[in-house]
């Protein structure tokens, strides 16, 4: 049994509006079918959607999950900095130094992203969403490349990376100390190989934990990873 990354998909307040920012700073192109909110399709070699779920949650700290945009040359990053303004982002600050190479920007609901500087070895080839960068412990990052599938690509000095074996966007947790829960983020949708309740089962026996035992409209199971990161186990299709 395995599950393969079905969505990353964001916590929205306007679903539409903010699939319209992210397809427009990605060119991305909607997906004909979503069981919850909005759907883009994001061409990338590993094989995932962006999703914009409707939820009330409330963003109360910076988020534990982030993209990082891949930049070809200086040139590249003014123009995907510029497009995202453009399309409603703004300047963040996370704590990065003034003279950092890297801009970071949020999205129009606050969701915070990285435009990053040419000549990123570590993501060389990963395409233009060059990783989702998360906050979380080592033994999260075994968690998930167990869950996937995907090898670790990176593990030294409690920082972890995983990446499809079909290549495409990097995976990667910092290490401690763990920021604390920002409740509004983005969330990981899994679509299990074959049964569902199978699949549950395993991924508790990794280490995750059950979130009560009610499924969503759309028959999910809401799991916790051994950090407390919430993500759903959807039916098979």
């Amino acid at each position: 049994m395995s599950s393969r990354l079905f969505a990353i998909s964001f916590d929205a307040h306007r679903p539409e509006r903010l699939a319209h920012f992210w397809s427009g700073l990605l060119g991305l192109e909607r997906a004909d079918e979503c069981d919850d909110g909005v759907a883009l399709l994001s061409g990338n070699d590993a094989g995932y959607r962006l999703g914009f779920r409707p939820s009330q949650a409330q963003k109360i700290a910076q988020n534990r999950l982030h993209f990082d945009l891949t930049s070809s040359c200086p040139e590249d990053q003014r123009e995907t900095v510029a497009r995202a303004l453009d399309l409603g982002a703004q300047h963040a600050d996370v704590g990065q130094e003034p003279d950092a190479s890297h801009v970071v920007l949020a999205d129009p609901e606050g969701n915070e992203f990285c435009v990053l500087e040419p000549g990123n070895g570590f993501l060389a080839g990963c395409g233009f969403i060059g990783a989702l960068a998360c906050d979380g412990s080592q033994a999260v990052g075994y968690f998930w490349s167990q869950a996937l599938g995907w090898p670790l690509v990176w593990d030294q000095d409690e920082e972890t990376a995983i990446q499809s074996p079909n290549g495409g966007t990097k995976i990667t947790w910092g290490g401690p100390p763990l920021m604390p829960d920002s409740g509004k983020d983005l969330h990981f949708d899994l679509v299990p190989d074959d049964d569902q309740q199978a699949e549950v089962e395993r991924l508790l026996s990794l280490g995750a934990k059950r979130l009560g035992s009610a499924r969503g409209g759309d028959g999910a199971v809401p799991l916790a990873d051994p950090d407390g990161n919430e993500f759903r186990v959807l039916p098979h299709r």
